[in-house]
């Protein structure tokens, strides 16, 4: 009997890591790193149930870290198996995964240095070498192409709209009788720029489902004003705006939308730094790959054209972010990380934050337990590289970003099954939410909905 094993995702948001053992074989269907609150960030470093050298294949959704992070950690316990994903994933993982590795390197040998860490020495969850051998294991795979990957055991990727290279994992246990499971990875949106809309979902007897937005809805779309609004005031304060972005997919909309609104004279022309040399390597990619893109950008010329603001300086090197850093001159700053857990976005609101006239402006999810959760909930201090940082800046958020669809869309998605799952998991959220979109689905569809816990075991 094939047995589902959830190991992330599991009444949180991060760590996704499903494994499916049909006998012959164990697949894990994405291999996430947990964000956020210290318990989660310490599994990490906890063993998994099962060998790493006993899974055979893994299968990612996209490149985000909470899916595909934990990768080289993998690797380095012994895992030799092939990685299949989608090309965009590919190339996106390319990028994402040596420098992950790079940040945890540095992040220790900073902890060693100052000696805030927890441990002597301070040690990386991986490191760079380990990183390089995870991608080497890439196995790219185009959407809408069946694979077997072990006995038994076909995938097909279907487009999800939430990332470039993002996909709904169908996969095909045989039988008598066979079956479908659906791993939903992150849906994305409808009727958004730069992404296409998530694909009509494949019939499926299971379904994992994210459950992000579980609670709510997100924000009209207000044709950028909220972001016009805080760059026009910031400005007028000879203020400085700081962005902390995901390095990929979302620096792509908030280039697309300062491109618009300074096109319509909305905002003033200002210096825009673009402080994530991953961010510059990923538009390379959504330049190569417009045919993924919505509908308005199907070739390179427009990607291009969509993402170039008048006065916009891609920052390399560590002394020119150390320059942009010092400055005072009002600009805009995006820097990654997008939760304010890490990178160069970290030196950039050790300089802001202090100062009333600046505005850190948050444009995505911040789990629990991260510097952008603890901002947006109003701290006035936060600890950043081991001290206390004052907050008097002015903290703004704006969610009609996000790349996770909100409760509404994830209805609207579901209704695109024309026979309900058998069984429906909600995975990828906190519990709060998860549990209003299980009550959402049970009395709107009618449908089984469990919320599994860390751990949990079903048969399949």
């Amino acid at each position: 009997m094939a047995i589902l094993t959830f190991l992330g995702a599991a009444r949180t948001v991060t760590g996704s890591k499903y494994l499916v053992d049909v006998g012959a074989g164990r697949a894990l269907v994405d291999c996430g790193l947990f964000q956020g609150l210290k318990h989660l960030r310490e599994l990490n470093w906890q063993a998994l149930p099962v060998e790493a050298t006993a899974i055979n294949a893994v299968v990612l959704t996209h490149a985000h870290l909470d899916h595909c992070g934990y990768l080289p950690r993998l690797v380095a316990q012994g895992f030799r198996g092939r990685v299949f994903c989608t090309p965009g994933t590919a190339d996106l993982c390319r990028l994402i995964l040596p420098d992950s590795a790079r940040l945890q390197e540095e992040d220790a040998r900073q902890a060693n240095r100052h000696g805030y860490g927890k441990h002597t020495p301070s040690l990386p969850l991986y490191t760079e070498p380990d990183a390089f051998r995870a991608v080497s294991q890439l196995q790219p795979v185009g959407f809408n192409r069946p694979i077997e990957i072990l006995p038994g055991m076909v995938i097909e990727f279907v487009s999800a709209g939430h990332l470039l290279g993002s996909a709904f994992v169908k996969m095909t246990l045989a039988g008598p009788p066979s079956q479908h499971i659906l791993f939903g990875g992150d849906l994305g949106r409808y009727n958004r720029p730069v992404l296409p809309d998530p694909s009509p979902p494949p019939e499926a007897e299971i379904l994992l489902c994210e459950s992000t937005y579980g609670d709510r809805t997100h924000v009209a779309d207000d044709d950028g004003e909220a972001l016009a609004r805080v760059v026009r005031d910031t400005i007028n304060r000879r203020g400085r705006v700081v962005i902390p972005s995901f390095a990929v997919g979302r620096v792509e909309e908030i280039l697309y939308w300062l491109k618009r609104l300074e096109d319509a004279n909305r905002i003033p022309q200002v210096p825009v730094f673009l402080d994530s040399p991953m961010a510059v390597e990923a538009l390379k990619f959504y330049r190569s790959r417009g045919q993924e893109l919505d509908e308005e950008m199907l070739d390179a010329k427009r990607v291009v054209s969509a993402f170039t603001v008048a006065r916009l300086t891609s920052v390399s090197s560590p002394q020119q972010s150390k320059e942009v850093t010092a400055s005072q001159t009002p600009a805009i700053i995006i820097s990654s990380s997008g939760m304010a857990t890490g990178g160069r976005v970290l030196h950039h609101l050790k300089q802001t934050l202090p100062y009333e006239k600046n505005t850190v402006l948050f444009v995505g999810f911040q789990a629990e337990g991260t510097r952008g959760r603890a901002l947006v909930d109003g701290a006035t201090e936060v600890k950043i590289h081991g001290s206390w940082v004052p907050v008097s800046a002015h903290i703004a958020r704006i969610d009609s970003m996000s790349a996770h669809a909100d409760s509404a869309e994830i209805l609207q998605w579901l209704g695109g099954f024309s026979k309900p799952p058998r069984l429906t998991y909600l995975v990828h959220g906190e519990p709060g939410p998860m549990d209003a979109l299980r009550s959402s689905i049970e009395r709107l569809a009618g449908w089984t909905v469990r919320t599994p816990a860390l751990g949990e075991q079903v048969p399949l």
